[in-house]
């Protein structure tokens, strides 16, 4: 298998893996045991909606308790199911392509990171504490965000 399909079963299961603990883990599941089940000839979406739910069990409980063998072995797991799939049919390249557009689709996308430096001294404070890349004012006094002083 040329190193380019190997490549992209290497990132279609980190993306797998990756989907399995966020809140679009239920469409990811359908979407990648439908493409996994066309290149068995179909009829089997249930049972790999079954298989990858095992294995997004086995992932939180690897991460729950540290184990990064564990995790790291899921991954590897739906590398060579990806691997043998794409073997099997090098037309699904495109496909898993497009898979991962979906699943991924920040993927590229510029994230600029800056500094944050947080400063609270004087005392014990019971307010709210707020970490942001641009807040344009917060007042403190109880009046929350807003251009003018606060009313209240």
């Amino acid at each position: 298998m040329d190193a380019e399909l190997t490549a992209l079963a290497t990132a279609g299961a980190t993306a797998l893996v990756q989907q399995m603990v966020t809140e679009g883990w239920t469409q990811a599941r359908q979407r990648v045991a439908s493409f996994l089940a066309r290149r068995r000839g179909g009829g089997e979406e249930e049972a790999l909606e079954g298989e990858l739910e095992v294995s997004r069990t086995e992932l939180v409980t690897a991460q729950r308790d540290g184990d990064e063998d564990g995790a790291a072995d899921v991954a590897a797991e739906w590398r060579v199911r990806l691997r043998r799939a794409l073997r099997d049919d090098p037309a699904a390249a495109e496909e898993l392509r497009r898979l991962l557009a979906e699943l991924r689709p920040d993927e590229g996308a510029r994230v600029e990171v800056r500094e944050v430096h947080n400063s609270i001294s004087g005392g014990v404070h019971h307010g709210t504490t707020i970490q942001a890349g641009v807040v344009t004012r917060l007042d403190q006094r109880g009046g929350g965000f807003g251009e003018g002083p606060a009313r209240g």
